[in-house]
């Protein structure tokens, strides 16, 4: 059953396989492990990320393909279910049939982008993609009667999924289950889902193909592999998984704009969590993103009460150092030394120690 469920691929070392247990327990059991809407909030947020790194590390670390448009096709997805959401009211036929055309969407459009642009270089490539995602931003934002432009777009989820739901008079282990317990474990088994999925494709012989790719294209074609077919199917095998974690976005948070979805600086971040966890691997998505969204949501409260403590002991300079403002600083700091120590990613370097 588990060499099925992860396709033959194993971590191949003690120390990640515990990591990536532990990450899988954690996310499971967040709402009875950590009450509050904080941590609730951070875990669905890790694994959305972990389906949207693990898409761009399809791409790039499987195919080799340089990609800046990714943010677009999240953005698709977030935009899919917000306005069949916002224009047909609060129901599952019209999030299923958001859902779906954006899917569709995203897709068709990255099987045109693949078909048009792959034929070039891969810095070309990544110039094209860019154009192409900064175009949809900015129509994202003037298409204000449709999108809400700037603003974005507020709406309700289904009555199942909300927080006023309750499933059951008393608690269960302490906890109220409600709606957004209920939309939480939604989003966690489609994210585990989908992980498991990728992990199928890329250890099929469609996978083995990517990869021959990713190391040498004239020796793939040599072979009779197509390559522009082969790399603009996985370009849209990624947008659809990326589409997917935009709904997910937007339905967590019954709100999506240009900032939550079609920001460059998004497009950053997931290529720091490729990188950090290893790419190529995909288990590398799963560690990636979940240290860099804990990260981003908890180092700059530790960073404040460390400067605090500091400070209240007396200490000069170490408490301007660590001031909570400057936590962005010891984020980027925390990378190069990650990718100093560990130029494979943590996925990399921990299978590594194994041999």
């Amino acid at each position: 059953m588990l060499h099925s469920l992860l396709s033959g691929d194993y971590p191949r070392s003690r120390p990640l396989a515990a990591i990536l247990l532990i990450i899988l327990i954690g996310l499971a059991l967040t709402p009875f492990l950590f009450p509050g809407s904080q941590p609730l909030n951070t875990a669905a947020k890790v694994c959305i990320f972990i389906i949207l790194v693990a898409s761009y590390d399809l791409l790039l670390g499987y195919t080799g393909i340089v990609s800046f448009a990714h943010t677009m096709f999240y953005g698709i997805g977030g935009y899919g279910v917000a306005i069949a959401l916002h224009s047909a009211g609060p129901h599952w036929g019209p999030l299923a049939l958001g859902a779906l055309s954006a899917l569709v969407l995203a897709i068709l459009l990255a099987l045109v982008i693949g078909l048009f642009s792959l034929r070039v270089r891969a810095i070309f490539f990544a110039m094209i993609t860019l154009a192409v995602a900064s175009a949809f931003a900015v129509l994202a934002s003037q298409l204000s009667d449709i999108t809400g432009g700037e603003d974005g777009l507020s709406f309700r989820g289904p009555a199942l999924l909300r927080r006023s739901f309750q499933l059951f008079e008393e608690p269960v282990f302490g906890i109220d289950i409600t709606g957004k317990v209920l939309g939480y474990y939604l989003l966690f088994f489609i994210a585990l889902g989908l992980f498991l999925l990728a992990l199928r494709v890329v250890n099929s012989p469609f996978g083995r193909v990517l990869q021959a790719i990713r190391e040498n294209e004239f020796r793939a074609e040599a072979l009779g592999y197509r390559v522009v077919v082969y790399r603009s199917l996985a370009n849209c095998l990624s947008a659809g998984m990326a589409a997917c974690a935009g709904m997910l976005t937007a339905l967590w948070n019954d709100y999506t704009n240009p900032d939550t979805t079609l920001s460059f600086a998004i497009m950053i971040d997931i290529l720091l969590m490729v990188v950090i966890g290893g790419m190529g691997t995909l288990y590398g998505a799963a560690i990636g993103a979940t240290l860099f969204i804990i990260a981003q949501n908890y180092l700059q409260v530790l960073m404040g009460q460390l400067s605090e403590a500091l400070s209240a002991a007396g200490i000069l300079l170490l408490p301007l150092l660590f001031h909570a403002d400057r936590w962005f600083l010891w984020l980027g700091i925390l990378f190069v030394l990650s990718v100093y120590f560990f130029p494979t990613g943590i996925v990399g370097k921990l299978r590594s120690l194994r041999k």
